[in-house]
């Protein structure tokens, strides 16, 4: 979940923690983006030939906003509940994906390189979204896992995606 709880002596420290880990996965993003948009520069490989996927790659493009937008409002409401049991979790898109945010940063890179026809950029967004979810989600998952122990452990065996 992209929220600013972890495990810390004090909510400012935690806070820093987990949006450490968060910066971290959304450079990471973006390094593998711009690897991919100089390869595509240099060595252009064309994946989407029909001008129908320039539309399919626009719709990605709005929904990715619409569910990182969803995603952020909901974990900032997240931080405002008192009680943080199960069902504080699963709400909004969290109720179907532990990482929304991710998702949606996933689909805007990939709606990007349809709309761009940037094969190198598309391979790169995958990479980076494998990796992301491998280390970096791993690690935000275990850091909330410490901070709010059974609930969110409950909250993650109800929510696999």
């Amino acid at each position: 979940m992209d929220s600013s709880y972890t495990k810390g002596t004090s909510e400012e420290e935690s806070a820093y923690t987990v949006h450490h880990v968060l910066a971290h996965s959304y450079s990471f993003y973006f390094l593998l983006f711009i690897i991919g948009i100089v390869l595509d520069f240099f060595y252009p490989i064309t994946i989407f030939r029909d001008s129908i996927w320039r539309s399919v790659g626009f719709l990605i493009l709005i929904l990715a906003s619409l569910l990182i937008l969803w995603a952020q409002k909901t974990s900032r409401d997240l931080a405002k509940t008192e009680k943080k049991d199960k069902e504080a979790f699963c709400r909004g898109p969290y109720c179907y994906s532990r990482s929304p945010t991710h998702w949606g940063l996933f689909l805007l890179t990939l709606g990007f390189s349809i709309i761009a026809d940037a094969g190198f950029v598309a391979i790169f967004t995958i990479i980076a979204f494998v990796i992301s979810k491998l280390i970096f989600l791993r690690k935000e998952e275990a850091i909330l896992a410490a901070k709010y122990g059974t609930p969110y452990l409950e909250y993650k065996k109800k929510v696999k995606f």
